[in-house]
């Protein structure tokens, strides 16, 4: 009876479930990470407007004011900033990759607007434009799970920046160069890896699976290929896409520059 009665005891005695009743099943730290980004993004399109007028400061005084990328170059900081994290953590954050999606909307609204923040030339249409099409560029890596979430924002994020100060079609010429030199720079940093860690016929193999991947993403679905591809995740060698995808962007970037062919530059 003893026995009993102290087992019976101890069911009583188990804490009950902590419920609340007001908790619709949402994740409280993924909340308030959201509520950040619009503060965030409002940062961003401050820093903007004050590298443009920091970049007038300094500009020859026969200068056109389309020659002014002052924001461009909070732009390649926050492309920098986010390699580094992804090299450090392997996770670009949202904090900082949809706030430069954000932010490239608010600069493109108020070019639109006509509130003169900085030299550029694309409005609400041509930001929201770059940003979708920066997404379907790398959709198919993403689709077979290929690529992590936060290099596809990343993008994103150039992509709505780029269309916001270039236009609509200056800004996506740009965009799909910028990451065709991101990718072959993904494509070296590969084959740098299969070279020192000696995995050949391993890394082969995957990329033949991966053209299958595709392959199946296109004519059974992107949840078919998804499974497929997540099932040989583990035996990956982790690459962090940011840092190429950075590289393409600065690079082409600056090689326009110096070429005197990035559009609104005054020859």
């Amino acid at each position: 009876m003893t026995t009993m009665m102290e087992s019976h005891t101890g069911q009583n005695s188990a804490p009950a479930p902590n419920t609340n009743p007001d908790d619709l099943g949402i994740d409280r730290a993924f909340v308030m990470s959201m509520a950040r980004i619009p503060f965030i993004a409002v940062i961003w399109t401050m820093a903007a407007y004050a590298s443009h007028l920091v970049w007038a400061a300094f500009a020859p005084a026969d200068a056109l004011p389309t020659s002014n990328y002052g924001p461009l170059v909070v732009l390649c900081f926050g492309m920098v900033l986010a390699a580094v994290i992804d090299g450090w953590a392997f996770k670009v954050p949202n904090w900082l990759t949809l706030s430069l999606v954000v932010s490239g909307w608010a600069l493109g609204g108020l070019h639109t607007a006509g509130i003169p923040v900085d030299a550029g030339t694309g409005g609400i249409g041509n930001s929201l434009l770059c940003t979708m099409v920066g997404f379907f560029l790398l959709f198919p890596l993403l689709a077979i799970v290929g690529m992590g979430q936060g290099d596809v924002k990343m993008l994103m994020g150039f992509g709505s920046w780029i269309g916001a100060f270039f236009g609509g079609a200056n800004g996506v010429e740009i965009l799909i160069w910028a990451f065709a030199l991101g990718a072959i720079t993904g494509g070296l940093c590969g084959l740098v890896m299969m070279a020192t860690r000696r995995k050949f016929k391993k890394n082969l193999s995957n990329f033949r699976e991966i053209a299958v991947d595709l392959k199946v993403l296109a004519t059974v679905g992107p949840n078919a290929a998804a499974s497929r591809s997540s099932a040989r995740r583990p035996g990956w060698d982790r690459l962090p896409y940011g840092i190429p995808l950075c590289v393409g962007f600065l690079g082409y970037l600056a090689y326009l520059y110096m070429q005197g062919t990035l559009p609104g530059m005054w020859m």
